[in-house]
């Protein structure tokens, strides 16, 4: 059931928002947390792997903040899910991996001007968690598949366990784009 906003309206999630080839024959779902640095790392191949095998893959991102160790993640995320009401998502998602380090409440709304989102209630939103728990299904749904640190990988469903570089992710999507073909076949 989707979460609904203060308006009645439906609150996009990330869960349908995805970047590359719609009819891709391969799908990755990263759980990740903006202020990690091992998910900063993991989206700058991500973007690559986006680049060179078009094509073949599309992207979703999954909110799973850490909140234990990064105490500005969920609110980066509730910012990336408040960007996603304006069609701002990618744009805010990759701001906030390329200022990993600087997530604050007032870094969050530079950021959100930056990429055009002209809500007046952005900050208010952030203030009283309006998407707090739409960032709380993504992680809610993390857990039950399996996650329980970011930045975590499935290939068409399933947990990758390899690498996370980008030799070992171009790999398996290889592999995985044979696989998908033998089975078509």
């Amino acid at each position: 059931m989707p979460v609904k906003n203060d308006k009645n309206k439906d609150i996009i999630s990330t869960k349908g928002l995805w970047a590359g080839e719609p009819d891709a024959p391969v799908s990755l779902v990263l759980y990740g947390d903006y202020e990690s640095e091992e998910c900063a790392k993991v989206h700058k191949v991500i973007l690559k792997l986006l680049d060179s095998h078009g094509k073949k893959i599309r992207f979703n991102y999954r909110h799973f903040p850490m909140t234990q160790i990064h105490q500005h993640a969920h609110k980066a995320a509730e910012a990336a899910v408040a960007a996603a009401q304006e069609g701002k998502f990618w744009e805010m998602h990759n701001l906030l991996y390329a200022h990993h380090r600087r997530l604050g409440t007032i870094s969050l709304r530079e950021y959100a001007r930056e990429v055009g989102v002209t809500s007046k209630n952005f900050l208010p939103d952030l203030v009283e968690s309006k998407y707090g728990w739409t960032v709380r299904t993504d992680l809610l749904e993390g857990l039950n598949k399996g996650v329980r640190s970011v930045p975590t990988l499935f290939i068409n469903d399933r947990l990758y366990h390899g690498r996370l570089s980008q030799p070992e992710l171009a790999r398996a999507i290889e592999e995985e784009c044979h696989t998908v073909k033998r089975k078509r076949a």
